[in-house]
């Protein structure tokens, strides 16, 4: 008498997981996100560049300051006016750009690479995913700028103790000068994430994000000067500054107003990434 044996499927067939087990969430898109952004050996080389940047060139800033008082040679327009803050800060325009670089990497490289199917194929709502690396990834260059930032002022403090220039972080403007210079390297880091999920191209997206922050500054200069008065402190660059001047005149913004212009551009980027992203296949 023959018997039948059980199907080796049967067993694995009644403990199937539930669907529930694979359920989308926000916090497991943010994880996704984070594995993601620290698996790739880009992301080590550029924030460790982004924070060489704001260190080695703070720490040159500040010694050559202190080379030209002590000879007695006359101070150029950058040295003129020249504080422990804004020497400091004397590397952020070089580190706004390795973040700002890596941001588009983060988003577009998925579409270079063709991964980001698969990404929108395991959360087929789409904007958590571009919600999650804009905020990871802003989250990383809010901490690495603020560090970084903090660490060469006190680092500059000492440097140009007993100078015109010197500083503590008990003066006035400076707390609040070194937390703004954090977040607008945070946000230029955001923005290079929509910028990449906007144009779906690393090498579009990092001119974009160049000529934004560097070039169309320096044309509004062929502008008339009335022209430059109303234009001028609204671009992205001049508005970020203005986070983290010192002082500012009727010419630049103050830094509430320079803050309130930035994370309007930084929404106004997310926002094209998000709509082209709903709207379009990848």
């Amino acid at each position: 008498m023959s018997t039948i044996a059980p199907s080796p499927t049967s067993k694995s067939a009644d403990h199937r997981p539930t669907g529930h087990a694979y359920k989308v969430t926000a916090g497991r898109v943010l994880r996704s996100e984070w594995a993601k952004l620290w698996s790739l050996r880009s992301t080590w080389i550029t924030l460790g560049l982004a924070l060489l940047f704001l260190v080695a060139f703070g720490l040159i800033a500040a010694f050559q300051f202190k080379s030209r008082m002590a000879s007695g040679r006359p101070m150029d327009r950058d040295f003129a006016q020249a504080s422990t803050l804004s020497l400091s800060l004397f590397g952020t325009n070089f580190a706004q750009l390795a973040l700002g670089v890596l941001g588009v990497l983060v988003a577009a490289g998925e579409y270079s690479t063709g991964m980001i199917r698969s990404t929108l194929a395991a959360v087929p709502r789409r904007l958590p995913v571009l919600w999650s690396k804009a905020a990871v990834f802003g989250l990383i260059a809010l901490v690495l700028g603020t560090v970084g930032v903090f660490a060469v002022f006190l680092a500059d403090s000492r440097i140009l103790s007993g100078t015109r220039a010197a500083m503590t972080l008990s003066d006035a403007g400076v707390v609040r000068g070194l937390l703004g210079a954090g977040l607008y390297l945070a946000l230029v880091g955001v923005i290079g994430v929509a910028l990449g999920a906007l144009l779906r191209s690393v090498a579009g997206g990092i001119a974009v994000l160049v000529a934004t922050l560097m070039l169309i500054p320096g044309l509004t200069a062929l502008l008339p000067t009335s022209w430059q008065d109303h234009i001028s402190p609204y671009l992205p660059s001049h508005a970020g500054e203005a986070m983290f001047a010192l002082h500012h005149d009727t010419t630049t913004l103050s830094p509430t107003a320079g803050l309130i212009v930035f994370l309007g551009w930084t929404v106004l980027a997310l926002t094209g990434a998000a709509v082209r992203l709903v709207r379009t296949d990848a």
